[in-house]
């Protein structure tokens, strides 16, 4: 049936984060287990290795202990991994943790400054599912344009809309040079904080959901800001994500010198993660990621001179 509900499996979900860390971070599962007994926790290969494949799950003590062990050894935020052991209903779906949005936006951040008193709601009844953003650089070296569509499924009844907040790269960004448009319905309500550059714009669903309902947002935000050079755009994610496709299109004008593709715990931080990214021929690079933990996906680019 299309657009049924389908709840996602803990044991696969925690399967999938663990062994993209592993991977993320070029560990060997024996690397693991000697880490493991650094701390005086003994566990198999094998059992790892179930761990990693998803025939079984960390239920007991040492298990557990381990589990609080390897999350920082594996670049991930307190509780990434926990998160996805407890005991839950069927039908279960992550809810709102606005601790969680601080491990990856940093405390104080500007999106909490941004939002107010609205912070510990934020996107309360909502989990996102897939993110395709595709982000336009002008011949001027800055990112003019960011066209997303973004997959929703609603984790309680009369969800309306989706809450969006991008920072801007030019500095102190006037009101009258930005621009965000939907495709279909009435004009979002947007707000633009300059001394933040920060927008924040409610995005209508089309129709009040019920729970475990999906909806599709489409948007596009356009800047005509001159000022300043872009370097990089990033995604930051709070809760698992199934995909997440960023497609950087630069000017033919404007052609990098070097891309990458990177991965950090938290904004600010230093890159755990980092990969050359190609262009193509049509000066464009992309980053592919699947079952993303939370943390900050980009891409990064520096130019000739």
């Amino acid at each position: 049936m299309p657009n049924a509900p389908r709840p996602d499996d803990p044991d696969r979900m925690f399967a999938a984060v663990f062994k993209e860390a592993l991977r993320r971070r070029g560990l060997p599962l024996d690397r693991v287990r000697d880490h493991l007994e650094s701390y005086g926790i003994t566990l198999s290969l094998a059992t790892l290795s179930y761990w990693q494949s998803g025939r079984s799950l960390p239920e007991k003590p040492q298990s557990l202990r381990a589990v609080d062990v390897l999350e920082p050894f594996l670049d991930l935020p307190s509780g990434t991994l926990r998160s996805l052991l407890r005991r839950r209903p069927r039908g279960w779906v992550p809810q709102h943790d606005p601790a969680a949005v601080r491990g990856v936006y940093g405390e104080d951040s500007d999106l909490e400054k941004a939002l107010g008193d609205a912070f510990p709601h934020f996107n309360a009844g909502l989990r996102r599912l897939v993110v395709h953003e595709t982000v336009s650089v002008n011949e001027h070296r800055l990112i003019d344009a960011m066209r997303v569509t973004v997959a929703v499924r609603a984790v309680r009844d009369d969800v309306r809309h989706l809450t969006v907040v991008h920072t801007l790269d030019s500095a102190k960004t006037d009101a009258d040079a930005v621009d965000l448009t939907v495709p279909h319905g009435p004009p979002p309500h947007v707000r633009v904080r300059p001394e933040l550059n920060c927008v924040i714009a409610e995005l209508p669903l089309g129709r009040r959901l019920a729970r475990n309902e999906t909806a599709v947002v489409e948007y596009t935000l356009r800047s005509a800001a001159t000022a300043g050079v872009s370097h990089h755009y990033e995604r930051r994610v709070t809760t698992l994500l199934q995909t997440h496709l960023l497609q950087v299109r630069f000017h033919p004008s404007a052609v990098p010198a070097t891309c990458w593709h990177s991965y950090r715990r938290q904004l600010g931080a230093e890159p755990r993660s980092r990969q050359l990214a190609p262009l193509d021929d049509f000066h464009t690079t992309h980053l592919l990621s699947v079952k993303c933990a939370p943390g900050v996906y980009g891409v990064e680019w520096r130019w000739t001179d």
